[in-house]
Parts: C-alpha cells; sequence; structure tokens
C-alpha cells in the first residue's frame, strides 16, 4: 500500500498550528512561591456536572478531525487514560505524534527528527487529564439554548498568556458522569484556533502498556 506524503507546505502549516495549540494546552507551570489563589466562588451545577464527568472518565479512544484557522484538516485517533495520559496519532502521511506521559506534553516530527515539550499540570487541558485540578475555579458557562448541551469556556484570567479551552459535551446516558465530551477549541494568546472533534468514542478499554511511549527519532531511544 502506498501512504501519500503531506505536501511539505501545508505541513508547515500544520506544524505551525500544532505548535500553538501546544502553548493554548500546556502553559508553563506555576512556581511554588505564587501567591495562594482565593477560595472559588460556588461553581453552577452544570459545571460541576461537566467536571464530574471528564473525571469519571479512566480510558478513551475516539476518532477525531483536527481543524486551524486556516480551515486545514486532519484526522487521526485519540487515546486518553487518566490521570494524565493522551495521544494523538495522526493520518498515514503526517509524520507528527503528540503524547502526554502525564507531565508533559511532547510533540516529535519524525520528519525533521525534532521534539518539543511542554509541561502540562497547569495547563486547560488539565480539564481532562488532571483529576486533582480545580476546573471549575477557571471555568465560565457559555449560553447554548440547549439543555442537553454544556459549553465550559476555561481559562486562567491572572495569565491571559497561557490560552484558552472551550470544551462542548453533549447529554449522553451511557456516557461517564452522563455527559461525553464532544469537542473544544484551544486559543492562544494570538487568537489561533484550532478545533478538536471527536466521534466514535469508546470508553473503558483495554490499552496497551506501551501506547504513552514513542520513539525518538534523533536516536536517542524509546521514551
Amino acid at each position: 500500500m502506498t501512504i501519500m506524503r503531506t505536501p511539505a507546505r501545508r505541513l508547515l502549516a500544520i506544524r505551525s498550528a500544532l505548535a500553538a495549540a501546544l502553548f493554548a494546552l500546556a502553559a508553563p507551570v506555576v512556581s511554588a512561591s505564587a501567591a495562594p489563589e482565593a477560595p472559588a466562588p460556588a461553581a453552577n451545577p452544570q459545571i460541576e456536572q461537566a467536571v464530574a464527568a471528564l473525571r469519571a472518565i479512566t480510558t478513551l479512544q475516539a476518532d477525531f478531525a483536527q481543524t486551524d484557522r486556516n480551515g486545514q484538516r486532519l484526522s487521526g485517533v485519540l487515546t486518553l487514560q487518566r490521570p494524565g495520559k493522551i495521544r494523538f496519532q495522526y493520518q498515514p502521511g503526517v509524520p507528527l505524534l503528540i503524547v502526554s506521559d502525564g507531565s508533559a506534553l511532547t510533540m516529535i516530527d519524525y520528519e525533521v527528527r525534532q521534539v518539543q515539550r511542554w509541561p502540562i499540570r497547569n495547563s486547560p487541558l488539565g480539564a481532562l487529564l488532571d483529576p486533582n485540578k480545580d476546573v471549575a475555579r477557571y471555568a465560565t458557562l457559555n449560553p447554548t439554548g440547549h439543555p442537553e448541551v454544556i459549553s465550559l469556556d476555561v481559562r486562567d484570567p491572572r495569565h491571559p498568556e497561557y490560552g484558552s479551552i472551550t470544551m462542548i459535551l453533549l447529554k449522553k446516558p451511557s456516557a461517564p458522569g452522563g455527559w461525553e465530551l464532544n469537542s473544544w477549541v484551544a486559543l492562544d494568546s494570538q487568537n489561533r484556533r484550532t478545533t478538536i472533534r471527536l466521534s466514535n468514542q469508546r470508553y473503558g478499554v483495554a490499552l496497551p502498556a506501551n501506547i504513552f511511549r514513542w520513539n525518538d527519532p534523533r536516536g536517542i531511544g524509546r521514551k
């Protein structure tokens, strides 16, 4: 079978969009000397439902479609295991891989043999991965006009440079917590937008022990 390679110009745009999305999703870790946070206000019941549904996920696999602000579209398979691990396996012809091992988000570019890593603990993506993250503290409920749709905007107002993530959940009794993560939009501080839409979600799937490992293209070995 012949694998069609993504054109170089398009791949360059994809790399740029992915880097922007990763910066939006993986902000620097706050130092231990940072000032203590004020107590969080009481969360809206829908925010609490959404957070509970996200935390109820143990493992998840889904097909994803990713679109950047220029309309560039990629697809692949997302694998998630809480706490802390996620993998974006892109379609054949795209030599990129994104993996979180629980502490950092890594983008591996096998074509140019480059590896980039960003901390993840204090990022908006922690809403999906970190069971100890107080998502409700930074969450805002967006009106949807539909009782079976929750739109949740997560951003740290003290650090606008971190960007934001807006998650859409749909009511689904068979999903953990009764709500299913349908999509999210990452927006960085430069207003560069990346949208991820999920389909064919499968929960509680058994995952291979090495699925969140990756081969280092720099010849250093397997991580």
